[in-house]
């Protein structure tokens, strides 16, 4: 579902600021894939979601999603196959419209827009189920402005309007980052409950090992630009956060773990 091969990126090419983010990157996953992302401070994470959702071009290297090569493909069209929640509860979602009409029009993403009538009966009856997943009660509440919510609250319906119409690949940058750490728990939650229902295939970044480790189906481990550890099933299963700081110990050729790395 997400073939990286090869790929090369370098911000301030030429100047004394040049900095190669991306290193030969190759990643591979298979369709309804899970697979979480860890990595320390300038190990790349972000900068590959970037180049994925085409945010970023590539200096070399190509990209495919679902077997269709978008290497070349601008950002806007690529939004076609890819949702995307960011670490920030505030983007993703219009804070001055209602609940249903934040998802309404993730519902509409893609379709002409006309002057028929706005939400129907039958939506506003999906809506109201699939909010309930969420467990926070938004169901409720359909009609309150979204900017009363709290950012645990519009994180949740930001990851709910990304999965609505399944699209191929969900990214998910730190999604959880800005919350609290029961927040966080349940929008956890709700991301492994939407993903495995609708067998998502999902690239997450996260800072926390213990999630990387408790969430998906594979684990993968960047440094310097490129993949370094690569583990799945059983053997990601039976990891500890002591094994996953050894192993970037011996990646990285030092001792000390990066402070993010360290964040669990």
């Amino acid at each position: 579902m997400l073939e990286i091969k090869n790929v090369y990126k370098t911000f301030n090419a030429g100047t004394v600021n040049e900095k190669r983010a991306l290193n030969g990157l190759s990643l591979s996953l298979a369709d309804g894939d899970f697979v979480t992302v860890i990595g320390g401070n300038g190990a790349g994470k972000s900068t590959m979601l970037n180049v994925v959702s085409g945010a970023y071009s590539v200096d070399a290297g190509s990209i495919a999603i679902g077997g269709v090569d978008v290497t070349r493909l601008p950002e806007y069209k690529r939004a076609a196959y890819i949702g995307r929640v960011f670490q920030d509860p505030m983007m993703g979602t219009a804070a001055t419209m209602q609940i249903e009409e934040n998802l309404a029009l993730a519902a509409r993403r893609g379709q002409k827009r006309g002057l028929s009538a706005g939400i129907t009966r039958a939506e506003r009856a999906q809506y109201k189920e699939l909010l309930a997943v969420l467990g926070l009660g938004l169901e409720d509440r359909m009609t309150s402005k979204v900017g009363l919510l709290s950012g645990g609250q519009r994180q949740a319906l930001t990851l709910l309007m990304a999965t609505l119409k399944k699209p191929k690949l969900l990214l998910l940058d730190e999604h959880t980052a800005a919350l609290d750490p029961k927040t966080a728990a349940k929008v956890l939650d709700a991301t492994e409950q939407i993903v495995q229902r609708d067998k998502l295939t999902t690239l997450m970044i996260t800072h926390n090992m213990r999630d990387a480790i408790a969430h998906g189906n594979r684990l993968v481990m960047l440094y310097d630009g490129r993949v370094v550890v690569d583990v799945a099933g059983e053997e990601k299963k039976k990891l500890t956060v002591e094994q996953l700081l050894e192993k970037f110990s011996e990646v990285s050729g030092s001792s000390e773990a990066d402070d993010k790395l360290l964040l669990s």
